[in-house]
């Protein structure tokens, strides 16, 4: 496997530090990662025969590199006003002629507004069965905090054919460990090896501020202020995609979204507009 597609994205030695970092802030449990990684390696050996990991990331590969656009979507504040924007101005073929990524939640709004979705980045707690199944790819990540989610999304796990699994403990033979904390920097850690010098991405409903999102959990119905962990990890997340940047070697812009970070290139939703 030493020239293969998973080898390729592994950066977890490379995230050693950054891994060390976190598990010590938020002190969490090494055990609980391991054990949510061998459960989801175990539902994954479930799945039938025909299921291949290399042939499943060569195929997310050239999904990824067929069109110039990357849109991924989080579950900021910003994310529904940003795509009824661009419905409203560009049109759903815009989406089309995009490959979109979201970021967990995120994909019950591309589903509600009908937008094609490339690819769910999930660890299964802003996602529902259904909008689990009308992606063409679906990344699950197992840490110690969703165990009982992998649980309960073992049968959809098993039955989805383009699925691809991710965990922050040490990599198994069917499990990658590509770096990232929270589901949307770690969309940008996967495809980080994938990138084209043609294409360009934008972040939509990445805000990292103390305001969390309507689409970030299924029960939630308004956005909510973020509680002092919450926040925590948006912040962390900001900082690992700073850290990213100079690896991603491409143009990144972060859209409707107010302004915290100068490594990062900040559209307005009428200059995002201009530039189609």
């Amino acid at each position: 496997m030493k020239n293969s597609l998973k080898t390729q994205i592994e950066s977890h030695i490379e995230f050693r530090a950054w891994y060390r970092k976190i598990v010590n802030d938020f002190n969490f449990d090494l055990q609980k990662d391991r054990e949510a990684r061998d459960l989801l390696s175990h539902i994954l050996e479930k799945k039938p025969f025909s299921y291949n990991l290399e042939e499943i990331l060569l195929s997310f590969k050239e999904n990824i590199q067929k069109k110039e656009h990357i849109c991924v979507y989080g579950c900021g504040p910003s994310l529904e006003e940003s795509v009824d924007f661009i419905l409203s101005n560009l049109g759903k073929n815009f989406f089309s002629n995009c490959v979109n990524l979201a970021a967990d939640g995120a994909a019950r709004l591309l589903n509600e507004r009908t937008i094609p979705i490339d690819g769910i980045i999930t660890d299964l707690d802003g996602i529902t069965k259904s909008d689990f199944s009308k992606a063409k790819f679906v990344i699950v990540h197992a840490h110690g905090d969703n165990i009982l989610l992998l649980e309960r999304f073992k049968n959809a796990i098993i039955n989805f054919t383009k699925i691809i699994g991710t965990t922050q403990a040490e990599s198994t033979y069917n499990l990658i460990n590509p770096g990232g904390f929270t589901d949307g920097d770690r969309i940008l850690a996967f495809i980080v090896s994938f990138l084209l010098p043609q294409q360009e991405l934008y972040l939509i409903g990445m805000d990292f501020s103390d305001i969390v999102g309507n689409y970030s959990k299924p029960n939630h119905e308004k956005n909510y202020l973020a509680d002092p962990i919450k926040f925590k990890k948006l912040q962390y997340a900001l900082q690992i995609i700073e850290w990213l940047i100079p690896k991603i070697k491409i143009p990144l812009y972060l859209i409707n979204t107010k302004p915290i970070s100068d490594k990062l290139n900040y559209l307005t939703l009428e200059a995002f507009k201009e530039r189609f």
